[in-house]
């Protein structure tokens, strides 16, 4: 598990280990972590030339003490203060002790640099790069020089994951203590390049839950549902899908793929695509409906490619399972109606339906995805699935940490991709699972089926996708 944690969270909790720890040892140990990261990049320390762009506060200090520890193993170290005044006076004295110096033209030393430490804003930066500041981080990103963001890229905001200005895309980030939630959630997560976390020994002094996590292989295996000696196919789950128009079978076909492949007993379609589902699934059960009279189920799934039918949206939002809304089940949607439901309700909108649910625009969406999942999972009192390049899992009352998957890929940017993913989640609902903890299965099993499918190094269809979740099934389930 990855866990993130706020700002504030974290200067408070570095202010408690500092009070136990004599003056400057985690700063140090910041530095130390730094450094090796760094050598490790570099390959070769002695000769190599490194360029520290140093800005006021404590990250520019372990830019300064990572750099004085670089150039003790023979590394050129040339800072580039930002703010002559205010650098870190015992950083500073340390690099210079080491042999390290102080660069005369800023914009030489960055020309040639093999490696450069960006530690010109820390997790408390807002609004993006100052004017001052965006030559340099130019400078530095048209060199040939590896960039090494220290604790968070320069311009990125460490709570939100937005990006307001100008900011200084790293090749690698070397946090401390914790994530911190704009190192896992895009926009800023694109400028972090590889992350790696440096254990200060924060741990005992974070709060849990973290208000966001991202979860790894291990913590999916262990959610995913198993069946038992005595499972048949009720027991499994059934999950009704009500999806698919005349204009839009497909949608019905690849939803029903979707919970197939996600380990459903029993698949019971509802909708205008029974000929298509069942040419292709000759298992489904198809039903003409209406949704209420089509069988026992333990979850539905409404809207995808359904087209304008506001009665099927609110006939299935009255049963007493949990229900996944998606596609165009999401325009008729009444939060009132939703929040007062009686059983989880799971949404799972992209960006431009999020922003037509929230009234805002899709640009908004896509540069405030953090702000906007939980806004739209507290206005509509469910869980929401907001799709993108960092799919977020939110619940309606913050009861579990927003989850973030970390297996996104842009293979899965193709037409019917959320239509499987919404069948997936259904499945895993009928199987038991908790709305927040399907979405994000669904979410991680999606995305590891679409690098597993995007593999060959081509272009993957959404059918090739959903059969690979079976395979990534069995890959999370396989030991080690």
């Amino acid at each position: 598990m990855r866990s993130a944690h706020h700002a504030e969270t974290v200067r408070h909790a570095e202010a408690e280990l500092m009070a136990r720890l004599p003056e400057g040892t985690l700063m140090r140990r910041a530095a130390a972590g730094l450094a090796a990261v760094c050598a490790d990049l570099l390959g070769r320390v002695y000769g190599a030339r490194v360029v520290l762009l140093v800005g006021s506060g404590d990250n520019g200090g372990d830019a300064l003490y990572a750099g004085a520890l670089l150039a003790r193993r023979g590394a050129g170290v040339s800072a580039v203060p930002l703010a002559p005044g205010r650098t870190h006076p015992g950083g500073l004295a340390a690099l210079t002790r080491a042999g390290g110096r102080v660069a005369d033209d800023p914009f030489a030393v960055l020309a040639t640099a093999d490696l450069v430490l960006d530690g010109i804003t820390g997790i408390g930066g807002r609004g993006g790069l100052r004017p001052d500041a965006v030559p340099l981080a130019r400078a530095a990103r048209g060199s040939d020089a590896v960039i090494v963001a220290v604790d968070l890229p320069s311009g990125t905001e460490a709570d939100s994951g937005e990006v307001r200005g100008e900011a200084l895309r790293a090749d690698a980030t070397v946090t401390f203590g914790t994530y911190k939630p704009g190192l896992l959630i895009d926009p800023a997560h694109t400028y972090a390049g590889t992350v790696r976390l440096v254990d200060i020994g924060l741990g005992p002094y974070l709060p849990d839950p973290p208000p966001l996590e991202a979860l790894q292989h291990q913590d999916v295996a262990r959610l995913l549902p198993e069946p038992s000696g005595e499972s048949d196919k009720y027991r499994r789950g059934v999950v009704g899908i009500v999806a698919g128009s005349a204009r839009y079978p497909g949608a019905a076909v690849l939803a029903v793929a979707g919970a197939l492949r996600g380990g459903a007993g029993a698949v019971r379609y509802v909708g205008h695509a029974a000929d298509a589902v069942i040419a292709r699934f000759p298992e489904a059960l198809v039903h003409s409906g209406p949704p209420a009279r089509a069988g026992q189920v333990q979850a539905w799934v409404v809207g995808p490619g359904l087209g304008d039918d506001p009665d099927v949206v609110r006939e299935v939002l009255e049963s007493r399972v949990p229900v996944l809304v998606d596609a165009d089940g999401l325009r008729p949607l009444d939060p009132a109606t939703v929040r007062d439901r009686g059983a989880p309700t799971l949404l799972t909108p992209h960006a431009g339906e999020a922003a037509a649910l929230l009234g805002v625009s899709r640009g908004r969406v896509e540069a405030a995805r953090l702000a906007s999942v939980r806004e739209l999972a507290a206005r509509f009192g469910a869980t929401v699935l907001l799709k993108g390049s960092t799919t977020l899992v939110a619940s309606p009352d913050g009861s579990v940490p927003v989850r973030v998957n970390p297996m996104g890929t842009p293979w899965l940017a193709t037409a019917g991709s959320g239509d499987v993913l919404s069948g997936l989640a259904g499945s895993l609902l009928a199987a038991g699972l908790g709305a927040a903890d399907a979405g994000a299965v669904a979410a991680y099993l999606h995305g590891l089926a679409g690098r597993d499918a995007a593999g060959r190094g081509v272009p993957v269809t959404s059918f090739e996708v959903a059969d690979a979740v079976g395979g990534a099934w069995g890959r999370l389930r396989s030991p080690g």
